[in-house]
C-alpha cells in the first residue's frame, strides 16, 4: 500500500513539474494576451485598424530568449534539469535565466505530490492538483502585473462548486455556494467602504473573484481563517519589502498572492488550524 502511494505521488510530482513548466508560459503570456485584446477592443471602438501582429497565444510562437531571440530547444526545456544543465543561462547569449522558472516548477511538483499523497490518485486528489496549479498561476500573475485574469478565477470558482456537488472536496454544496457568495460580497463591501472614505481603490475586482473561488472550495466557514492568514502574510511581506526598499512605485502590493498563499495553507493544514495557530 505504501509503495503504491509513493509511486502515485511520485508520478504526480513529475506531472506537476511539467505542469509548472507550462504555468511559466501562462504567467508570462496570459497578461500580454489580455493587453493585446484590450488594445484591439480600444482600436475597434476608435474605428482604427491595428497592424497585423505575429500570432501570440499560449502555444505560438515557441519559447525563446527574451534578449537574443534564441528559440528554446526541447532539451533546453526540461523542467528544472535544463536550468541546472544550462547553469541558469541562455545557451546562445549567456543571459541569466530567472531562478523563478525552476522554483515555479518545483513548487507545482511539490503541491501535486502532496495532493496525491494526501488523497490518492482519486478524483479528490486530482481536483486539488488542479486547484494548486490555478493558485500558483494566479499568485505569480498578480505579483507581476496586479491582474487576476477572469479566465482563471472564474473557472476556479465553478470548479469548486462542481467539486462540492460531486463530493470531491468534502465541502457540502450549500457551504460552497454560500462561501462563493459571501467571499465575493465581503471584499466588495470592503472595496466600496474604502473608496467612499478615501476616494481610492484599495483592491481590484479580481480579488473579489479569487476570494469567492476560495469560498467555493473551502466553504463559508473558512472565509475568516483565510482572510486572517492572507492579512498576516501580507503584513509580514509588506513590512519586509518596505524595509528592503523593495516596494514598487506607489508602494502598492497586490493582495492576490497573499489570498493564494492562504488558500494553499488552508488546503495543506485545514482552515480551522489557522485559527488555532493564533489562539482563536
Amino acid at each position: 500500500m505504501l509503495v503504491s502511494q509513493v509511486f502515485d505521488a511520485g508520478l504526480a510530482g513529475v506531472l506537476g513539474l511539467m505542469i509548472g513548466s507550462f504555468l511559466n508560459v501562462v504567467i508570462y503570456r496570459l497578461p500580454k494576451i489580455m493587453e493585446r485584446q484590450w488594445a484591439a477592443e480600444c482600436a475597434e471602438l476608435a474605428g482604427k485598424d491595428l497592424p497585423q501582429a505575429e500570432t501570440f497565444n499560449l502555444v505560438l510562437p515557441r519559447s525563446r530568449c527574451q534578449k537574443c531571440g534564441h528559440q528554446i530547444r526541447w532539451h533546453e526545456n526540461i523542467p528544472v534539469l535544463s536550468y541546472l544543465f544550462l547553469r541558469g543561462k541562455c545557451s546562445a547569449c549567456s543571459t541569466p535565466i530567472s531562478p523563478r522558472y525552476p522554483l515555479v516548477e518545483l513548487t507545482t511538483g511539490a503541491l501535486f505530490f502532496y495532493c496525491v499523497w494526501s488523497w490518492g490518485a482519486t478524483p479528490m486528489g486530482l481536483v486539488w492538483c488542479g486547484f494548486s496549479a490555478a493558485i500558483v498561476a494566479l499568485a505569480m500573475i498578480d505579483w507581476d502585473t496586479t491582474l487576476l485574469p477572469d479566465s482563471i478565477t472564474q473557472p476556479l470558482l465553478w470548479a469548486g462548486l462542481i467539486a462540492a456537488a460531486l463530493k470531491w472536496n468534502n465541502v457540502p454544496l450549500a457551504d460552497a455556494l454560500w462561501g462563493a457568495i459571501a467571499g465575493y460580497l465581503a471584499l466588495w463591501l470592503v472595496y466600496w467602504s474604502f473608496k467612499l472614505v478615501t476616494g481610492k481603490e484599495g483592491m481590484g475586482f479580481g480579488d473579489f473573484k479569487l476570494y469567492a473561488a476560495l469560498g467555493a472550495w473551502f466553504g463559508w466557514t473558512a472565509l475568516v481563517p483565510i482572510i486572517l492568514m492572507a492579512s498576516v502574510i501580507g503584513a509580514i511581506i509588506g513590512i519586509a519589502l518596505k524595509f528592503s526598499a523593495g516596494l514598487r512605485e506607489g508602494g502598492y502590493v497586490p493582495f492576490g498572492p497573499f489570498l493564494a498563499a492562504a488558500g494553499l495553507t488552508a488546503m495543506i493544514f485545514g482552515p480551522q488550524s489557522i485559527l488555532r495557530s493564533v489562539g482563536l
